[in-house]
Protein backbone atom coordinates (compact mmCIF):
# COMPACT_ATOMS: atom_id res chain seq x y z
CA UNK A 1 0.00 0.00 0.00
CA UNK A 2 1.53 3.36 -0.99
CA UNK A 3 -0.52 5.44 1.47
CA UNK A 4 0.47 5.77 5.12
CA UNK A 5 -0.96 7.95 7.88
CA UNK A 6 0.79 9.75 10.72
CA UNK A 7 -0.68 11.59 13.70
CA UNK A 8 0.92 14.68 15.27
CA UNK A 9 0.06 16.86 18.27
CA UNK A 10 0.82 20.40 19.43
CA UNK A 11 2.83 22.05 22.19
CA UNK A 12 0.29 24.80 22.92
CA UNK A 13 -3.51 25.20 22.89
CA UNK A 14 -5.85 24.80 21.14
CA UNK A 15 -5.68 21.02 21.43
CA UNK A 16 -5.83 19.09 18.15
CA UNK A 17 -4.58 15.88 16.56
CA UNK A 18 -3.50 16.21 12.94
CA UNK A 19 -3.64 13.25 10.56
CA UNK A 20 -1.23 13.50 7.62
CA UNK A 21 -1.14 11.15 4.63
CA UNK A 22 2.18 10.09 3.09
CA UNK A 23 2.21 8.65 -0.43
CA UNK A 24 5.42 6.64 -0.81
CA UNK A 25 5.04 6.31 -4.59
CA UNK A 26 4.31 9.94 -5.51
CA UNK A 27 6.35 11.17 -2.52
CA UNK A 28 3.77 13.61 -1.17
CA UNK A 29 2.52 14.64 2.25
CA UNK A 30 -0.89 16.20 2.83
CA UNK A 31 -3.09 17.05 5.78
CA UNK A 32 -6.26 14.94 5.68
CA UNK A 33 -7.89 15.67 9.07
CA UNK A 34 -7.68 18.06 11.98
CA UNK A 35 -9.38 16.42 14.95
CA UNK A 36 -10.41 18.88 17.63
CA UNK A 37 -9.70 17.70 21.18
CA UNK A 38 -10.15 19.45 24.57
CA UNK A 39 -8.86 23.00 24.11
CA UNK A 40 -6.50 23.06 27.09
CA UNK A 41 -5.11 19.55 26.51
CA UNK A 42 -2.66 19.89 23.60
CA UNK A 43 -0.54 16.75 23.27
CA UNK A 44 3.20 17.38 23.41
CA UNK A 45 3.97 13.64 23.25
CA UNK A 46 1.69 10.89 22.01
CA UNK A 47 1.99 7.14 21.59
CA UNK A 48 -0.13 4.24 20.36
CA UNK A 49 -1.18 1.22 22.37
CA UNK A 50 -0.01 -2.23 21.24
CA UNK A 51 -2.79 -2.58 18.66
CA UNK A 52 -2.91 1.04 17.44
CA UNK A 53 -6.54 1.27 18.53
CA UNK A 54 -5.80 3.95 21.14
CA UNK A 55 -3.66 7.08 21.37
CA UNK A 56 -2.33 8.16 24.76
CA UNK A 57 -1.30 11.77 25.23
CA UNK A 58 0.79 13.88 27.58
CA UNK A 59 -1.60 16.81 27.58
CA UNK A 60 -0.48 19.79 29.71
CA UNK A 61 -2.08 19.05 33.11
CA UNK A 62 -3.74 15.80 32.01
CA UNK A 63 -3.07 12.30 30.70
CA UNK A 64 -5.49 11.73 27.82
CA UNK A 65 -6.81 8.77 25.87
CA UNK A 66 -8.41 8.52 22.41
CA UNK A 67 -10.04 5.67 20.53
CA UNK A 68 -8.69 5.37 16.96
CA UNK A 69 -11.33 3.91 14.66
CA UNK A 70 -9.62 5.00 11.45
CA UNK A 71 -6.99 7.58 10.46
CA UNK A 72 -9.70 10.25 10.38
CA UNK A 73 -11.99 8.97 13.14
CA UNK A 74 -10.31 9.71 16.49
CA UNK A 75 -12.51 10.09 19.58
CA UNK A 76 -11.55 11.52 22.97
CA UNK A 77 -12.47 9.04 25.71
CA UNK A 78 -10.69 10.02 28.93
CA UNK A 79 -8.54 12.63 30.65
CA UNK A 80 -6.91 12.00 34.02
CA UNK A 81 -5.34 14.66 36.25
CA UNK A 82 -1.85 14.39 37.68
CA UNK A 83 -2.34 12.98 41.18
CA UNK A 84 1.24 12.31 42.25
CA UNK A 85 1.47 15.71 44.00
CA UNK A 86 -1.48 18.02 44.84
CA UNK A 87 0.51 20.97 43.50
CA UNK A 88 1.09 19.38 40.08
CA UNK A 89 -2.44 19.91 38.73
CA UNK A 90 -2.70 23.47 40.02
CA UNK A 91 -2.89 26.14 37.29
CA UNK A 92 -0.43 28.14 39.41
CA UNK A 93 2.44 25.66 38.89
CA UNK A 94 4.42 24.87 35.75
CA UNK A 95 4.24 21.10 36.25
CA UNK A 96 3.41 19.57 32.90
CA UNK A 97 2.60 16.09 31.59
CA UNK A 98 5.54 15.48 29.25
CA UNK A 99 5.95 11.82 28.24
CA UNK A 100 4.35 8.39 28.31
CA UNK A 101 5.11 4.91 27.01
CA UNK A 102 2.62 2.06 26.56
CA UNK A 103 3.43 -1.57 27.26
CA UNK A 104 3.09 -3.93 24.28
CA UNK A 105 2.52 -6.97 26.50
CA UNK A 106 -0.26 -7.69 29.06
CA UNK A 107 -1.44 -6.04 31.23
CA UNK A 108 -0.75 -3.19 28.74
CA UNK A 109 -0.12 -0.58 31.42
CA UNK A 110 0.85 2.99 30.48
CA UNK A 111 3.82 4.69 32.17
CA UNK A 112 3.73 8.48 32.42
CA UNK A 113 6.11 11.26 33.47
CA UNK A 114 5.48 14.86 34.55
CA UNK A 115 8.17 17.53 34.15
CA UNK A 116 9.37 20.89 35.52
CA UNK A 117 8.41 21.52 39.19
CA UNK A 118 6.80 18.88 41.45
CA UNK A 119 7.82 16.10 39.07
CA UNK A 120 9.48 13.63 41.44
CA UNK A 121 7.14 10.75 40.62
CA UNK A 122 6.17 8.51 37.74
CA UNK A 123 2.59 7.33 37.24
CA UNK A 124 1.25 3.96 36.10
CA UNK A 125 -2.16 3.67 34.48
CA UNK A 126 -4.26 0.56 33.95
CA UNK A 127 -6.35 0.38 30.78
CA UNK A 128 -9.82 -0.97 30.04
CA UNK A 129 -10.57 -3.96 27.82
CA UNK A 130 -10.73 -1.59 24.86
CA UNK A 131 -7.48 0.17 25.80
CA UNK A 132 -8.90 3.37 27.31
CA UNK A 133 -6.89 4.91 30.16
CA UNK A 134 -8.92 3.70 33.13
CA UNK A 135 -7.20 4.19 36.47
CA UNK A 136 -4.03 5.60 38.01
CA UNK A 137 -2.84 2.47 39.87
CA UNK A 138 0.55 3.72 41.12
CA UNK A 139 2.53 6.90 41.68
CA UNK A 140 6.08 5.74 42.33
CA UNK A 141 8.83 8.05 43.65
CA UNK A 142 12.10 9.05 42.03
CA UNK A 143 13.59 11.96 44.05
CA UNK A 144 12.48 15.55 44.76
CA UNK A 145 14.54 17.21 42.02
CA UNK A 146 13.69 14.64 39.35
CA UNK A 147 12.56 15.60 35.86
CA UNK A 148 12.05 12.51 33.69
CA UNK A 149 11.69 13.29 30.00
CA UNK A 150 11.98 9.87 28.39
CA UNK A 151 11.57 6.17 29.25
CA UNK A 152 11.93 2.84 27.51
CA UNK A 153 10.93 -0.73 28.37
CA UNK A 154 13.38 -3.53 27.67
CA UNK A 155 12.33 -6.10 25.00
CA UNK A 156 10.94 -8.50 27.61
CA UNK A 157 9.12 -5.61 29.32
CA UNK A 158 10.61 -6.68 32.62
CA UNK A 159 12.61 -3.49 33.20
CA UNK A 160 11.81 0.20 32.74
CA UNK A 161 14.61 2.71 32.14
CA UNK A 162 14.11 6.44 32.77
CA UNK A 163 16.20 9.44 31.69
CA UNK A 164 16.27 12.01 34.51
CA UNK A 165 17.19 15.32 32.95
CA UNK A 166 17.18 17.51 36.05
CA UNK A 167 18.69 15.02 38.52
CA UNK A 168 21.25 13.99 35.86
CA UNK A 169 20.91 10.23 36.13
CA UNK A 170 19.38 7.07 34.67
CA UNK A 171 16.92 5.00 36.69
CA UNK A 172 16.05 1.30 36.46
CA UNK A 173 12.75 -0.16 37.69
CA UNK A 174 11.45 -3.71 37.57
CA UNK A 175 7.95 -4.22 36.19
CA UNK A 176 5.68 -6.39 38.35
CA UNK A 177 2.89 -8.70 37.04
CA UNK A 178 0.32 -6.05 38.01
CA UNK A 179 2.01 -3.49 35.76
CA UNK A 180 3.30 -1.56 38.77
CA UNK A 181 7.04 -1.06 39.19
CA UNK A 182 9.65 -1.30 41.94
CA UNK A 183 13.04 0.41 42.11
CA UNK A 184 16.19 -1.47 41.11
CA UNK A 185 18.64 1.44 41.21
CA UNK A 186 20.08 4.47 39.45
CA UNK A 187 23.38 5.62 37.95
CA UNK A 188 24.69 9.15 37.56
CA UNK A 189 25.29 10.52 34.07
CA UNK A 190 28.98 10.48 33.03
CA UNK A 191 29.32 14.27 33.24
CA UNK A 192 27.54 16.76 35.57
CA UNK A 193 26.57 18.79 32.50
CA UNK A 194 25.00 15.92 30.51
CA UNK A 195 21.33 15.94 31.60
CA UNK A 196 19.85 12.75 30.06
CA UNK A 197 16.67 13.51 28.13
CA UNK A 198 15.86 10.37 26.16
CA UNK A 199 16.63 6.67 26.15
CA UNK A 200 16.35 3.94 23.53
CA UNK A 201 17.19 0.25 23.70
CA UNK A 202 18.47 -2.30 21.19
CA UNK A 203 16.17 -5.26 20.38
CA UNK A 204 18.66 -7.62 22.05
CA UNK A 205 18.20 -5.75 25.35
CA UNK A 206 21.98 -5.67 25.76
CA UNK A 207 22.58 -1.99 24.96
CA UNK A 208 20.91 1.22 26.10
CA UNK A 209 21.45 4.58 24.42
CA UNK A 210 21.08 7.79 26.43
CA UNK A 211 20.68 11.12 24.68
CA UNK A 212 22.15 13.96 26.73
CA UNK A 213 20.24 17.20 26.25
CA UNK A 214 22.81 19.65 27.62
CA UNK A 215 25.79 17.49 26.71
CA UNK A 216 24.53 17.34 23.11
CA UNK A 217 25.87 13.84 22.73
CA UNK A 218 24.70 10.25 22.60
CA UNK A 219 26.17 7.92 25.22
CA UNK A 220 26.31 4.14 24.85
CA UNK A 221 25.59 1.83 27.79
CA UNK A 222 25.78 -1.93 28.15
CA UNK A 223 23.15 -3.49 30.40
CA UNK A 224 24.65 -5.53 33.23
CA UNK A 225 22.98 -8.97 32.92
CA UNK A 226 23.11 -9.50 36.69
CA UNK A 227 21.91 -6.15 38.05
CA UNK A 228 20.11 -4.89 34.89
CA UNK A 229 21.64 -1.46 35.54
CA UNK A 230 23.17 0.38 32.56
CA UNK A 231 26.98 0.63 32.55
CA UNK A 232 28.61 3.44 30.55
CA UNK A 233 30.97 2.06 27.88
CA UNK A 234 32.83 5.40 27.59
CA UNK A 235 31.71 5.62 23.97
CA UNK A 236 29.89 8.84 23.09
CA UNK A 237 29.04 10.59 19.84
CA UNK A 238 28.38 14.27 19.07
CA UNK A 239 24.92 15.54 18.14
CA UNK A 240 26.18 18.99 17.12
CA UNK A 241 29.33 19.89 15.16
CA UNK A 242 32.58 20.55 17.05
CA UNK A 243 33.61 24.06 18.01
CA UNK A 244 30.15 25.45 18.78
CA UNK A 245 30.30 27.71 21.88
CA UNK A 246 28.71 26.17 24.93
CA UNK A 247 26.77 29.36 25.71
CA UNK A 248 25.12 32.18 23.80
CA UNK A 249 27.08 35.36 24.63
CA UNK A 250 23.94 37.49 24.85
CA UNK A 251 21.61 35.21 26.84
CA UNK A 252 24.08 32.97 28.63
CA UNK A 253 21.99 29.95 27.63
CA UNK A 254 23.16 26.91 25.72
CA UNK A 255 22.93 27.28 21.96
CA UNK A 256 21.79 23.70 21.40
CA UNK A 257 19.88 20.97 23.22
CA UNK A 258 19.61 17.39 22.04
CA UNK A 259 16.12 15.97 21.57
CA UNK A 260 15.18 12.38 20.65
CA UNK A 261 16.88 9.08 19.81
CA UNK A 262 15.07 6.22 18.00
CA UNK A 263 15.98 2.96 16.26
CA UNK A 264 14.84 1.75 12.86
CA UNK A 265 12.65 -1.32 12.46
CA UNK A 266 15.58 -3.68 11.84
CA UNK A 267 17.64 -2.44 14.78
CA UNK A 268 20.59 -1.91 12.40
CA UNK A 269 20.40 1.88 12.42
CA UNK A 270 19.56 4.64 14.86
CA UNK A 271 18.72 8.33 14.50
CA UNK A 272 19.16 11.13 17.03
CA UNK A 273 18.44 14.84 16.83
CA UNK A 274 19.30 18.17 18.40
CA UNK A 275 17.58 21.56 18.40
CA UNK A 276 18.91 25.10 18.36
CA UNK A 277 17.75 27.58 20.96
CA UNK A 278 17.77 30.43 18.41
CA UNK A 279 15.53 30.55 15.36
CA UNK A 280 18.38 31.84 13.18
CA UNK A 281 20.30 28.59 13.71
CA UNK A 282 19.65 25.08 12.40
CA UNK A 283 19.21 21.85 14.32
CA UNK A 284 20.87 18.55 13.42
CA UNK A 285 20.00 14.91 12.79
CA UNK A 286 22.56 12.13 13.22
CA UNK A 287 22.53 8.54 11.95
CA UNK A 288 24.37 5.58 13.48
CA UNK A 289 25.17 2.03 12.38
CA UNK A 290 24.65 -0.59 15.10
CA UNK A 291 26.29 -4.00 15.38
CA UNK A 292 24.15 -7.12 15.74
CA UNK A 293 24.80 -7.13 19.51
CA UNK A 294 23.68 -3.50 19.78
CA UNK A 295 26.94 -1.65 20.24
CA UNK A 296 27.44 1.43 18.06
CA UNK A 297 29.69 0.60 15.11
CA UNK A 298 30.02 4.13 13.78
CA UNK A 299 28.36 7.52 13.35
CA UNK A 300 27.36 7.86 9.70
CA UNK A 301 26.33 11.49 9.39
CA UNK A 302 25.37 14.69 11.18
CA UNK A 303 23.10 16.67 8.87
CA UNK A 304 21.57 20.12 9.47
CA UNK A 305 17.79 20.37 9.60
CA UNK A 306 15.96 23.20 7.78
CA UNK A 307 15.03 25.09 10.97
CA UNK A 308 16.09 25.16 14.60
CA UNK A 309 13.43 22.52 15.29
CA UNK A 310 11.86 24.68 18.00
CA UNK A 311 10.67 22.46 20.86
CA UNK A 312 10.72 19.45 18.57
CA UNK A 313 12.98 18.20 15.73
CA UNK A 314 11.74 14.78 16.85
CA UNK A 315 12.83 11.85 14.66
CA UNK A 316 10.24 9.12 14.00
CA UNK A 317 11.39 6.13 11.92
CA UNK A 318 8.50 4.12 10.47
CA UNK A 319 7.77 0.78 12.13
CA UNK A 320 7.66 -1.59 9.14
CA UNK A 321 10.94 -0.87 7.31
CA UNK A 322 14.13 1.18 7.60
CA UNK A 323 13.28 3.35 4.60
CA UNK A 324 11.23 6.26 5.95
CA UNK A 325 11.96 8.73 8.75
CA UNK A 326 9.62 11.57 9.71
CA UNK A 327 10.89 14.72 11.44
CA UNK A 328 8.62 17.32 13.02
CA UNK A 329 9.39 20.97 13.74
CA UNK A 330 7.38 23.51 15.70
CA UNK A 331 9.38 26.61 14.78
CA UNK A 332 7.44 26.90 11.52
CA UNK A 333 5.14 23.87 11.72
CA UNK A 334 6.71 21.41 9.29
CA UNK A 335 6.36 17.67 8.92
CA UNK A 336 9.15 16.36 6.71
CA UNK A 337 9.69 12.90 5.26
CA UNK A 338 13.15 11.50 4.64
CA UNK A 339 14.24 8.39 2.76
CA UNK A 340 17.08 6.36 4.30
CA UNK A 341 18.78 4.46 1.51
CA UNK A 342 22.36 3.14 1.18
CA UNK A 343 23.19 5.09 4.33
CA UNK A 344 22.17 8.43 2.84
CA UNK A 345 19.37 10.57 4.26
CA UNK A 346 17.33 12.42 1.64
CA UNK A 347 14.24 14.60 2.15
CA UNK A 348 11.50 13.54 -0.25
CA UNK A 349 8.44 15.49 0.94
CA UNK A 350 7.30 18.15 3.38
CA UNK A 351 4.08 19.81 4.44
CA UNK A 352 3.60 22.91 6.56
CA UNK A 353 0.69 23.08 8.97
CA UNK A 354 0.58 26.66 10.34
CA UNK A 355 -1.33 25.87 13.54
CA UNK A 356 -0.26 27.07 17.01
CA UNK A 357 2.37 24.74 18.44
CA UNK A 358 2.11 22.21 15.60
CA UNK A 359 4.93 19.76 15.18
CA UNK A 360 5.48 17.61 18.25
CA UNK A 361 6.21 13.93 17.65
CA UNK A 362 4.76 11.99 14.72
CA UNK A 363 3.41 8.46 15.22
CA UNK A 364 2.91 6.03 12.32
CA UNK A 365 -0.57 4.51 12.07
CA UNK A 366 -0.22 2.37 8.93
Amino acid sequence: MPLHHLMIGTWTPPGAIFTVEFDDENLTLKLVKRTEIPHDEPISWMTFDHSKKNIYGAAMKKWSSFAVRSPTDIVHEASHPMTHDPRASSPDTNTRAIFLVAAKQPPYAVYANPFYHHAGFGSVFAVSDTGKLEANIQNYPYQPNTGIHGMVLDPTETYLYSADLTANKLWTHRKLPSGEVELVGSVDAPDPGDHPRWVAMHPTGQYLYALMEAGNRLCEYVVDPATHLPVYTHHSFPLIPPGIPARDRETGKGLYRADVVALTRSGRYMFASSRANRFDLQGYVAAFKLRDCGSIERQICLNPTPTSGGHSNAVAPCDWSDEWVAITDDQEGWLEMYRWREEFLHRVARVRIPEPGFGMNAIWYD
